[in-house]
């Protein structure tokens, strides 16, 4: 019996985006055994409606379910809330394929991933290659961010990079399907079995390194993660989250210190905090000094040593046990 599958994406206040992606899956799905859950995180703006109208509209009514969360909780929330409907069902997918609204399979990715991961029964991730606007490869296969990582990062220096290649987060474009450590959120397969072992997203991270800290736990538990170069997903970054590249919201630096406590401890966290400020003020002086404008988003260091600053005045969430940093199955109360 052929692998069932079941799309999720999760809206918040894109409902013309999502209901694009949608299109996009169900032009996919075509001979595969699955469907399409659409999750609204309160979007309070007549997402609901508008979606529920395009799905009778356009007559995916058997394949497609609106399903409104109730609260804006994040991505990792709204795509657990979706995970957990369809683990309730008596005969639960085999696999979970997670899209961004902003983003669009190409034809043949969907069997592609799933056929990968049938094929390959360690593996519980399966990531898409990536194309951003344009059509122009994007970063598909990422290294796990390190002390180095975050040095390289914002000094922004040709010889540093080179000396540090191994260490930077994306890696050059593999040309093939490989094992990777991380895979992008916007577009991926997952294995049910491996949910069920590891568990779901952890809700603590409202937006970013979500999926970094899944791939880790995954790994972590003697699964494999790989980027599946036979596919292909269009994807407008930042159409959804509407994030500004000159300013990086409160929950971005959140969820990096959020990350970095949880999987190394505090001191390593003040560790990749003080590479990260090194770089950067390095990166600053040189272009001080050649006359270039920085390369790094306006307010992007200030609103860093803040919130560095304020962070180590508090307790860290990592005080709280380790066990709990993985999302039960049950639906939370």
């Amino acid at each position: 019996m052929p692998a069932t599958l079941q799309a999720i994406i999760v809206n918040y206040r894109v409902a013309g985006l999502a209901v694009e992606a949608v299109r996009s899956l169900i032009h996919d799905m075509q001979g595969l055994e699955g469907g399409v859950t659409v999750v609204d995180n309160d979007s309070g703006d007549g997402s609901v409606e508008h979606l529920e109208r395009a799905v009778r509209d356009n007559g995916w009514g058997d394949r497609v379910r609106i399903l409104p969360s109730g609260r804006n909780g994040g991505f990792g929330f709204g795509n657990n809330v979706g995970i957990r409907d369809a683990l309730a069902r008596p005969n639960p997918p085999e696999f979970f394929f997670l899209l961004n609204p902003d983003a669009r399979v190409r034809p043949g990715t969907l069997r592609a991933l799933s056929n990968f991961l049938e094929a390959n029964p360690r593996a519980a991730i399966a990531g898409a290659r990536m194309f951003g606007p344009g059509g122009q490869p994007a970063a598909s296969a990422f290294r796990f961010p390190t002390v180095l990582s975050e040095f390289e990062s914002t000094i922004q220096f040709g010889p540093v990079s080179r000396l540090l290649e191994s260490y930077i987060v994306a890696r050059p474009g593999p040309g093939r399907t490989c094992e990777v450590d991380w895979v992008s959120g916007a577009a991926f397969m997952v294995r049910r079995t491996a949910l069920e072992r590891v568990g779901l997203f952890d809700e603590r991270f409202f937006l970013y390194y979500e999926e970094i800290d899944l791939c880790r736990r995954m790994r972590q538990a003697g699964f494999t993660v790989h980027h599946v170069h036979e596919t292909g997903v269009d994807h407008e970054e930042e159409a959804a989250t509407g994030i500004n590249k000159r300013r990086r919201p409160t929950y971005w630096f959140d969820s990096r210190q959020y990350y970095f406590d949880k999987s190394h401890g505090r001191a390593y966290r003040v560790a990749a905090n003080v590479a990260w400020v090194l770089g950067a003020s390095l990166h600053r002086a040189r272009c001080a000094v050649t006359g270039r404008a920085p390369g790094l988003p306006q307010y992007m260091v200030r609103d860093f040593v803040r919130h560095a600053l304020g962070s180590s005045q508090k307790q860290s969430r990592s005080a709280e046990p380790r066990e709990r940093a993985t999302v039960p199955l049950e639906p939370a109360e």
